[in-house]
């Protein structure tokens, strides 16, 4: 997201994604000159220097450019609710935001699990990063992780058992949502958070100070996203991959090929 102000609470805090006054999403939205914004799409983009992160050297550009999304998206989080050495996390889903989620918290120094519906990414999850890949598919994981974890990021958009899943944390653990449900509305595991004094909670991109942030500890620690770079006349059969789940784990276009 674009913010769109310099004097709210929390932009000063340097929370822009949660300005008081309303953003411009960077893709699909009407900008402040009346244009349609273009996101990714974009040839190129004029902004004030306020708004400009620095790429670190040893970090490409192509596999720098998904974490400016869901780099942050995960990254935020786990810097807010203190992942770190002693804390375990659990990731639900390794795709497009998974997979980052998994680097990042193992590079912090916390205990990673991957909650997937299947093995079939078990072993791209251990490479990643993770200590542990459970099935959710099995009954008994939920049993055996009941109470394991301090942070679940939950990466998927796809509707789940959330009583199932808070009864996996620990006393003020905190569950995470970061994809969108396709439900208008959702039930709320009222017991299921009160019994451990458990959080459930959402969490959106980062400021500008947190991308910064995730942009150098990622050139430090030797970060990258997994892509694949696509020329732009590839787009539609990119889009048809992404809903057959045949692409490990983001696609980057080469804008240089955007006629």
């Amino acid at each position: 997201m674009v913010n769109s102000c310099r004097d709210c609470t929390n932009c000063l805090k340097g929370e822009e994604q949660y300005c008081l006054k309303g953003n411009t999403l960077t893709y699909g939205a009407q900008d402040k000159d009346g244009t349609l914004t273009q996101g990714g799409y974009s040839t190129h983009v004029v902004v004030t220097e306020d708004f400009v992160v620095r790429i670190p050297e040893g970090l490409g550009l192509d596999e720098a450019a998904p974490l400016l999304c869901a780099g942050v998206t995960t990254y935020s989080p786990l810097r807010h609710w203190g992942a770190g050495p002693g804390k375990k996390v659990a990731v639900i889903g390794l795709g497009g935001l998974g997979h980052l989620g998994v680097k990042l918290a193992h590079a912090m120094g916390a205990e990673v699990t991957v909650l997937s519906q299947s093995l079939k990414k078990m072993d791209d999850g251990l490479r990643l990063g993770a200590d542990h890949y459970y099935a959710t598919s099995d009954p008994d994981t939920f049993e055996k992780l009941a109470g394991t974890f301090d942070v679940i990021l939950n990466t998927v958009s796809g509707n789940l058992d959330r009583g199932a899943y808070m009864n996996l944390l620990a006393l003020d653990g905190a569950f995470v949502t970061l994809g969108a449900s396709s439900e208008p509305e959702i039930s709320f595991p009222t017991f299921a958070v009160a019994a451990n004094r458990r959080v459930f909670t959402y969490s959106l991109i980062a400021g500008l100070r947190e991308t910064q942030e995730l942009l150098d500890f990622c050139a430090e620690q030797g970060i990258g996203a997994e892509i694949e770079v696509i020329p732009a006349e590839k787009i539609n059969e990119a889009y048809e991959r992404v809903l057959a789940s045949d692409v490990r784990y983001r696609f980057v276009i080469d804008i240089s090929t955007l006629a």
